[in-house]
């Protein structure tokens, strides 16, 4: 008999749990290495982790009856507070050791696994740090933080074992963000593929010939990594046209003047 299925809060606490279960295994000294991320190290990444699952659960418990924000429009407002983010994460982080703020990380967890139990009441809507949105958006936003900052970490450690990136949550990042391009580059001259994930398709610049059927005319594909990377900003596009990670044919077959869809 087939149970229920996975849903995506079940996702992210998987995600969580691997990403804390790696920096538990870190020497306290490590924490004070730098990251790929500026200005950043581990120390300060870890405490920026410890935010994003204490946010979440805080939202939980902030229901609101305003409209929702579309999520494609929410997290264009994460560019402009930046230097608030920054300053969020530094005040999170304090005097806290690495291994502290990994105890932290883990009571979090614990505390946001019980907030999204099956139990608890869900509210639809809710009041996320840059307004109002849909409670499974917000949700999808932080499976999206999850995979991206263990794909940082990994990349700032290349002698140590990758964090493993959990196949359903990365599936869940490479949809959400597809959808998000989709829906800020509204149109059809651009198909969009990333196997075995997502495809979607996009109008980028003057109009052009628009995809029904058969071949599309412009068609870029990567693999969801890179996609990752492209779409917040890890990587640029260049970058990832040299390094051969992506596949591009067709004259407007480029996604630079979109990219990236958040940062």
């Amino acid at each position: 008999m087939v149970g229920p299925k996975p849903q995506p809060e079940q996702h992210l606490l998987a995600q969580s749990r691997i990403v804390r279960d790696w920096l538990t295994a870190l020497p306290a000294e490590a924490f004070a290495a730098p990251t790929v991320l500026e200005s950043w190290d581990v120390r300060t990444l870890t405490g920026h982790l410890v935010g994003v699952h204490t946010r979440l659960t805080e939202a939980l418990r902030q229901p609101t009856r305003q409209p929702a924000v579309p999520v494609h429009e929410l997290v264009r407002r994460y560019r402009h507070d930046a230097a608030m983010i920054m300053d969020w994460t530094e005040r999170l982080t304090g005097d806290h050791s690495g291994p502290e703020l990994v105890r932290q990380l883990s009571a979090a967890i614990d505390e946001l696994a019980e907030a999204l139990s099956p139990e608890a009441p869900r509210p639809k809507v809710i009041m996320t740090p840059r307004g109002p949105g849909r409670t499974a958006d917000f949700i999808a936003t932080r499976i999206l933080d999850l995979v991206v900052h263990a794909d940082d970490l990994s990349r700032s450690w290349p002698g140590r074992p990758a964090i493993e990136q959990h196949r359903p949550a990365l599936a869940h990042c490479t949809r959400t963000l597809a959808a998000i391009l989709a829906a800020q580059q509204p149109g059809r001259s651009i198909e969009v593929r990333v196997p075995p994930f997502a495809a979607v398709q996009c109008g980028i610049g003057e109009p052009g010939p628009t995809h029904t059927r058969g071949t599309p005319p412009n068609v870029v594909e990567t693999d969801p990594v890179t996609f990752l990377r492209l779409a917040t900003g890890r990587i640029s596009w260049a970058e990832a046209r040299e390094a051969g990670a992506v596949t591009a044919s067709g004259q407007r077959a480029d996604l630079s003047p979109a990219l990236p869809v958040l940062s």
